[in-house]
């Protein structure tokens, strides 16, 4: 009987220190399982404001403050290369017809007096037979004022006879010398005659206009005029400028032309005309700028001018990762008061040394915000 008792005890013991045992490797495994476990995540409780929110660990997102940059104000647009109106050339036929021959295109560089076209012209034809009559009635009248002149010398006829043949001499002469003219007007050459008119390119420059085709017709001095012929050393840019910048901008200013097809070259323009008239729509006015053309811009190309202010201006400059590029518009997060925050909309200027931007408007200089804007929006849209 003892030693069924003491055999009992034994197994007691053995299942105690069992469950001992078991108890301290689930101690183990739970402690090893906190520790895996990293820190907890940031709440963030929005506000009756939607650009206002709370955070309940505001030491993970670092302030920074914003510091003072003197700059002159900029205003950029975007504009077209336009023709300089004075500087284009329409050419003209003077004699109606059919074209015959085209001998220059529409974009080539032409020099002056080189021939542009041929046609056929009815024109011609009849100015070149009233040449022909104007020199037969010219040479009867001469051949008749000097037999009046013989008669009235022997008194075989009254000097009225040989004042009438001396009339008729000059009125010939007259129409002879019109006849010519109108030739000439034509272009064509009396001394030879021929129904072909040739026009020839009266500047030099770049045909930017081009109506006619091989056969089609052409009237005298009618529009569509058959080229037009360009200068393109020197061409406007007109700029589309809100009524609101109007104010930056005055005439004799120069900007900055940048090309989009050529990023790196920089040129320079004057204002030389603000139109008076205000676009409806867009509450835009036109602004033309005159630029020499160094051989790189071309008709209908995308530029983008920059005015330059007059006085220089004291703005704020951040760190380029506290703006946030959000929708179009610029946002910096600036801390409230019990862990809130506030994004808080502004207007991104120019990149800094040092991996600073400034900022136009929204934010002065002193201004606290935080440093990495993009942190801060991905824990709000968690």
């Amino acid at each position: 009987m003892n030693r069924s008792m003491l055999l009992e005890a034994g197994m007691c013991l053995a299942l105690a220190l069992a469950l001992a045992g078991c108890g301290g490797v689930h101690a183990q495994q739970n402690a090893v399982a906190s520790t895996d476990v990293g820190p907890a995540p940031v709440k963030v409780v929005p506000d009756m404001d939607a650009n206002n929110f709370r955070v309940d660990r505001p030491e993970q997102f670092p302030l920074t403050t914003a510091l003072e940059h003197v700059a002159t104000p900029e205003l950029n647009v975007t504009g077209v290369v336009s023709p300089d109106v004075s500087r284009q050339v329409p050419v003209a036929s003077l004699a109606s017809g059919r074209v015959i021959e085209i001998d220059a295109r529409l974009g080539d560089e032409v020099k002056k007096g080189q021939l542009l076209f041929k046609l056929r012209s009815n024109d011609i034809a009849g100015a070149f037979a009233d040449y022909r009559k104007a020199v037969k009635n010219e040479e009867l009248t001469r051949i008749q004022l000097d037999r009046a002149k013989v008669l009235f010398e022997n008194g075989a006829a009254p000097r009225s006879s040989l004042e009438v043949a001396q009339t008729a001499e000059d009125d010939a002469k007259v129409d002879l010398e019109t006849a010519v003219e109108h030739l000439h007007l034509l272009g064509a050459d009396p001394e030879h005659p021929t129904g072909i008119v040739e026009v020839y390119a009266p500047v030099s420059g770049v045909i930017t206009d081009q109506q006619i085709t091989e056969s089609s017709g052409v009237q005298a001095l009618t529009p569509p005029n058959p080229f037009t012929i360009s200068d393109l050393s020197h061409v406007w840019i007109v700029c589309d400028v809100y009524e609101n910048d109007m104010g930056q901008i005055h005439v004799g200013e120069t900007a900055d032309i940048h090309l989009a097809a050529y990023p790196n070259r920089s040129l320079q323009g004057r204002i030389n005309n603000i139109l008076p008239i205000v676009d409806p729509n867009l509450r835009t006015a036109k602004v033309r700028l005159e630029v020499d053309n160094p051989g790189l811009m071309r008709l209908g190309m995308f530029v983008t001018a920059t005015f330059h202010g007059m006085t220089a201006e004291r703005v704020a400059a951040v760190p380029s990762a506290a703006i946030l590029h959000l929708h179009d518009r610029d946002w910096v997060y600036a801390p409230l008061d019990q862990n809130r925050f506030r994004r808080v909309e502004v207007v991104a200027g120019d990149v800094l040394p040092n991996n600073m931007q400034a900022i136009r408007s929204g934010l002065k200089p002193g201004d606290r915000v935080v440093a990495n804007a993009l942190v801060l929006q991905s824990t709000v849209e968690q």
